[in-house]
């Protein structure tokens, strides 16, 4: 099979067309017929680890409903299912643009177990789109179990959020002096952030440890959980009905507007990159999806 990959940010996402996966049935077998008997977690293992397979942080199924909508099913590298992913939206947008003969903006509305997220596309050039998320409403969690056992100083502003996945951001001094990937496995669960306000007035730095794929270099849903915690705490001054957040990560810098396409509702802004095609073993698939 064939699996296009995606980077944004450094979060990078193996993409696999479900048409092409049908297709094998004609030569293959009639198990790609039926792609409830294919064992996707396994195959998501197998084709991301990065060091005997092509290596990303997740893979995502896509199947086109017509020319606007298309389905988007995510496993993270470690085979477990995610609801949503911003940067794997915006990835995943771009495989849709890809695929389109017609060129310019074009405004797609995915299909995720978080409900339907539109992503408008614009192309930069060959290999890399301009993609903007309307990620939806940002909403409280309760806290993840065990976070009462995690020790976080009392003076550190913690907040819990939902992206559509679980968000536990906390504020910090400085990011970098933080053992994110021990705090990480302390609430594997949940996807945690630490940010810290700057260096600009409207900018803050964060970093995350995923759920389902440990620290990674960027997290779209993560970026704007902490823009919106952020703006909350007061680490970022208001910026008028709508306010503009830079978010440093080590992959990149993400855009997040809060309030954005309405109230109470986020938008993710930002690259995503065609890295390139890459056969893989079916074999990986096989066995049961149980």
């Amino acid at each position: 099979m064939r699996v296009h990959k995606f980077d944004a940010w450094g979060n990078d996402f193996l993409v696999l067309d479900m048409a092409d996966v049908r297709s094998q049935g004609d030569a293959t077998g009639p198990i790609f017929r039926d792609p409830s008997l294919i064992n996707w977690p396994a195959a998501a293992r197998a084709w991301c680890d990065r060091s005997v397979g092509v290596g990303a942080d997740g893979l995502m199924l896509l199947e086109r409903i017509d020319d606007v909508n298309a389905r988007m099913r995510l496993f993270n590298s470690d085979g477990s299912a995610a609801e949503m992913s911003g940067n794997g939206a915006r990835c995943f947008a771009h495989a849709l643009f890809r695929s389109d003969v017609a060129r310019g903006e074009r405004v797609y509305r995915l299909h995720t177990d978080a409900g339907i997220r539109e992503v408008t596309v614009g192309e930069r050039d060959a290999d890399t789109v301009v993609a903007s998320v309307d990620m939806g409403e940002i909403a409280p969690l309760s806290p993840p179990q065990g976070w009462a056992e995690i020790g976080t100083h009392p003076d550190r502003p913690v907040m819990h959020l939902t992206v559509g996945n679980p968000h536990t951001v906390v504020g910090v001094e400085d990011v970098n002096d933080v053992d994110l990937l021990s705090l990480g496995r302390k609430v594997p669960q949940v996807n945690l952030e630490v940010i810290a306000p700057g260096p600009e007035q409207h900018a803050i730095t964060m970093r995350v440890h995923e759920r389902g794929a440990g620290i990674t270099r960027a997290c779209g849903t993560g970026a704007c959980a902490s823009a919106w915690a952020a703006l909350s705490w007061g680490l970022v001054p208001q910026g008028g009905e709508r306010t503009e957040v830079l978010v440093h990560m080590p992959g990149g810098d993400a855009i997040v507007t809060v309030h954005a396409p309405t109230r109470g509702r986020v938008t993710l802004t930002g690259p995503a990159r065609h890295v390139g095609a890459y056969e893989v073993a079916w074999q990986a698939a096989m066995g049961s999806a149980s």
